[in-house]
């Protein structure tokens, strides 16, 4: 486990977590809700970790890709109108997933036929450091507490002890938040709140 301040992530320490993610590692970050289970989206096999780790199915997984910025998204994403640029720009960087049609690259990362893509650009500035540096998104997945009571384990140390055997690094990045992202649907005619969480989306 490394620690990371958010404030002023040190540029050593981000080299450090893109030298594990560009070999195909897992790693475990912070984000601006719950902390997250993390690959590059172009290790296809740590893809298949985090899957293994969340106990789902790949094909089946609602994976989220965080990006640094929005001109990044034309890479995974259909065209999409300006009415959902516009809210995506007055909301972001922050506490939502946008989930916008998938273009032929996505099903090729998750060997489906997925045609949605859950988007998100937190802001949270060690996230932001990584994926600038990598240069491309992460695929991510937020990490579940097995307590009745608490949804999202949020305390790092408590992270590091059930998964330091699990995967390849774990970012200390302070306590995460317990309560997940607000998530939009963006494929219709109309934007619709799915799931209500941190964030309040303004129109």
């Amino acid at each position: 486990m490394i620690k990371i301040y958010p404030e002023n992530p040190a540029p050593k320490h981000i080299k450090m977590v893109i030298d594990v993610l560009e070999s195909g590692g897992v790693v475990i970050l912070p984000t601006d809700t719950v902390y997250a289970l993390a690959a590059s989206v172009y290790q296809s096999k740590a893809i298949d970790k985090i899957a293994q780790l969340k106990g789902v199915k790949k094909e089946k997984a609602n994976f989220s890709f965080i990006f640094n910025d929005l001109s990044m998204l034309s890479e995974f994403t259909k065209p999409f109108d300006n009415t959902i640029f516009r809210l995506m720009r007055k909301n972001l960087p922050g506490p939502f997933t946008f989930i916008l049609k998938a273009n032929s690259k996505v099903p090729k990362i998750f060997q489906n036929k997925k045609k949605t893509i859950g988007i998100r650009i937190p802001d949270n500035n060690i996230l932001t450091s990584i994926i600038e540096e990598l240069g491309h998104p992460l695929v991510t997945t937020s990490i579940h507490d097995d307590d009745e009571i608490v949804e999202y384990t949020t305390d790092p140390e408590l992270i590091n002890e059930r998964f330091k055997d699990k995967v390849d690094l774990i970012v200390n990045g302070g306590y995460g938040d317990n309560n997940a992202s607000t998530v939009v649907d963006c494929t219709e005619d109309e934007p619709v709140i799915i799931r209500q969480g941190k964030g309040e989306l303004k129109f």
